[in-house]
């Protein structure tokens, strides 16, 4: 069978890579054809545009680069023709994904989609384009489920959440093993986690990085992001106790005391490795007090949003300053305070449910795609 991939950042490219390893035991003659990153590339295949150059974030940040946007979703119809795939699977990336699904169900193409986009957040009336477009919807976090069947009267499968596997499936690795092969110190590590894309880097960076002189018996390890050249990182690596580890972040998570991350999915891969952390975000102006009106939440991440409860201590815009995270870099320090975060870990990973979800997806989508032969 011929399978057609469009993932659009860091966390796509994982969970699409550990999809497309699952599919290969299904289907031993998968062809692979996508839009992703290294780790999808890994699995074999042809990748057409890598990730980097696709991410753009925020509102006013999408405006400026229409023209390249509009331009990759030509390329991308262009080649799906040439192709000719028995199932496009879309791995979230709505913006992107929803104009391809709809150009895609019209031209008769199977379409599925693996891992929800956050329709529940904001945009809820895109759930009329999911229920006109896309064939089979596999969701991986529990509300989702009644979200989609109960309200909305659309049929999903619910398969788990892939971070489970992506974590079980790792190599692991000792705290003196890691600081030995980084040539780090044996102080605790506080992991920073600033994103992915390079203006959210830089604006989270500037703050996180400012608290470092206050914790001296912790050294700091900045997240590299696969998507950035380590280059890009060397300006903000002038404080003695902070150092810089590319594409580690699953180790170095596995070794932290605590960790200050930007809102995403880094945010839940921290909570799964049981590390304390606080949850930063800061946005243009514009682009903040557009998503402020429009998306109606009271969390912003998904520990909080699955438990329902802040769980993870959220800094956003303002509130993301120096003063609050000296305060609750501070407090994750703190014995008591630590013990009810991972009481709440272990209820938010039960929540989660088993591992397995690529290989659920996986089997769902072969015998899908075989029924229509």
């Amino acid at each position: 069978m011929k399978y057609y991939l469009i993932a659009g950042e860091a966390s796509g490219d994982l969970h699409a890579s550990n999809l497309m390893k699952a599919i290969k035991k299904e289907d031993p003659n998968a062809e692979f054809r996508f839009w992703g990153g290294d780790l999808m590339q890994k699995q074999g295949g042809k990748l057409v545009k890598h990730y980097r150059d696709l991410a753009f974030m925020g509102f006013v940040e999408v405006l400026f680069n229409l023209k390249t946007i509009f331009k990759n979703i030509k390329i991308c119809k262009q080649d799906i023709e040439n192709f000719q795939p028995d199932v496009i699977l879309f791995i979230d990336y709505p913006g992107f994904n929803f104009r391809i699904a709809k150009w895609a169900k019209e031209k008769g193409y199977t379409t599925h989609y693996y891992i929800s986009p956050q329709i529940w957040a904001w945009k809820e009336n895109r759930i009329k384009a999911i229920k006109r477009d896309i064939d089979e919807m596999y969701v991986i976090l529990p509300f989702e489920k009644d979200f989609y069947e109960d309200k909305h009267q659309f049929p999903v499968h619910f398969v788990g959440h892939p971070l489970l596997d992506a974590i079980e499936n790792r190599n692991e690795i000792s705290f003196e093993q890691f600081t030995q092969k980084h040539q780090l110190s044996s102080k605790p590590i506080i992991a920073l986690l600033p994103g992915s894309r390079k203006q959210e880097i830089a604006k989270m960076l500037s703050n996180m990085l400012q608290v470092t002189k206050d914790f001296e018996d912790y050294q700091f390890v900045i997240a590299g992001a696969p998507s950035q050249d380590q280059s890009f990182y060397e300006p903000f690596l002038k404080k003695s106790n902070v150092f810089l580890i590319m594409n580690k972040t699953y180790d170095l998570l596995s070794v932290s005391t605590a960790a200050l991350v930007t809102s995403g999915t880094a945010t839940l891969e921290t909570a799964l490795f049981n590390v304390p952390e606080v949850v930063c975000y800061k946005g243009s102006r514009i682009s903040y007090e557009i998503a402020k009106r429009v998306i109606k939440l009271d969390y912003i991440s998904l520990v909080n949003l699955i438990m329902n409860k802040e769980v993870a201590k959220e800094l956003i815009q303002h509130e993301f300053n120096v003063k609050n995270l000296k305060t609750e870099l501070s407090k994750l320090l703190t014995p008591s305070y630590r013990e009810q975060l991972f009481n709440d870990y272990r209820v938010l990973k039960d929540k989660l449910g088993g591992s397995g979800a690529s290989q659920a997806t996986a089997k769902l989508i072969y015998k899908k795609i075989n029924k229509n032969e």
